[in-house]
């Protein structure tokens, strides 16, 4: 069984306690701070001055983020699909040659 956590992770000038599996650490940190610097970014390139703006405008750039890695990677996957396929037909064809 993991062992547990306490941590606080300060986000938008707001401090959120959680309770974590000790293996989540350095990710939820990480992201955190990824977070802090990306409303730090916003704010000053656009003149927002809602916390809640900013925030909705982060979860927006991940959210997009994490959509774009999906759809490259079935991109991706249907390449490696084609070439393996191919590869196969090559292979098929020198057996039964």
């Amino acid at each position: 069984m993991s062992e547990k956590l306490k941590i606080k992770l300060s986000i938008a000038n707001r401090v959120y306690p959680l309770t974590i599996d000790a293996t989540q650490e350095e990710g939820l940190r990480k992201a955190a701070k990824n977070i802090e610097i990306m409303i730090k970014q916003f704010e000053q390139s656009y003149s927002v001055r809602d916390k809640q703006d900013v925030l909705a405008m982060c979860a927006l750039q991940f959210a997009s983020q994490v959509e774009q890695k999906t759809i490259d990677k079935e991109v991706h996957n249907e390449v490696v699909e084609e070439k393996l396929e191919a590869l196969n037909n090559m292979l098929q064809a020198h057996l039964s040659a």
